[in-house]
């Protein structure tokens, strides 16, 4: 049986998220003001349905699907791109690969404790975050 990802989870680390937002073509005031947000994961997993919201004050980003099923995404709120995307378990990992305009992109999602985290990637830079799970 897969891991429970069901929860709000509260950010308290970023590592190289700028590196990785240039990576992915983000614009320069966007950059800044992302920079300084401590968004929320907000996850719903029904057994390999999953829908994980992106909740900050200033953008909020939801992205729905099914493990092993391709899907269209449109990558709207981030940087407006349409990508190809399929996310699936790698043991109790959730690994995100999405096929479009830049390579290497996808994000990993594990949980360790009571944090959440995720790693993003695009091109040659690598983002890390950590999550902590609220009550």
């Amino acid at each position: 049986m897969p891991v429970d990802y069901n929860g709000t989870w509260n950010m308290v680390s970023n590592e190289n998220f700028e590196g990785w937002m240039l990576a992915i073509g983000i614009d320069y005031p966007t950059r800044k003001i992302a920079n300084f947000l401590k968004p929320q994961k907000v996850i719903e997993q029904n057994g390999d349905n999953f829908t994980m919201k992106t909740v900050s004050t200033f953008r909020n980003y939801n992205s729905t699907f099914k493990m092993g099923e391709e899907f269209e995404e449109v990558t709207k709120g981030l940087d407006n791109r349409t990508c190809q995307t399929v996310v699936n378990w790698e043991g109790d990992k959730i690994v995100c690969v999405q096929k479009g305009e830049k390579n290497n992109r996808g994000w990993t999602h594990w949980i360790d404790g009571d944090q959440l985290y995720l790693e993003l990637r695009c091109e040659d830079q690598v983002c890390r975050q950590i999550y902590k799970k609220s009550p």
